[in-house]
């Protein structure tokens, strides 16, 4: 292939990488985290997902007496936000959504807290 071929494969690579993590940042900046009325919760194991293009989670919540007792992480993919795995035990003691996220790994903070609000929420 000739040098004109290679730059504009080259660009075109470029270009779509870039438009992935416009996606992405979009995607996480919007992604807004509701409160869940626990009360209304009646007791059992919920799963629940979500996804923000390049980080997604499943998880699987245990509800008995209207608290949450148990959060699995059922699946967890991420660049570099294993840190943020941490967040279930924060949910899980503050039996609320509304936690800090965890520095340095907000787009995975954000997934796994949507994706224990979709378990909770019918």
């Amino acid at each position: 292939m000739n040098r004109t071929i290679w730059i504009v494969l080259i660009l075109v690579s470029i270009g779509a990488c870039l438009g992935v993590l416009y996606a992405y940042q979009r995607v996480v900046r919007e992604m807004t985290i509701g409160e869940v009325d626990l009360s209304q919760v009646p007791d059992g194991s919920y799963e629940g997902s979500a996804s923000a293009v390049l980080v997604s989670a499943e998880v699987r919540v245990t509800v008995a007496d209207h608290k949450i007792t148990r959060i699995d992480l059922l699946r967890h993919e991420h660049g570099r936000g294993k840190a943020a795995e941490v967040i279930v035990d924060r949910v899980q003691e503050a039996q609320s959504l509304q936690v800090d996220f965890v520095s340095g790994a907000t787009a995975s903070s954000k997934v796994i807290l949507k994706a224990i609000e979709d378990a909770l929420t019918f």
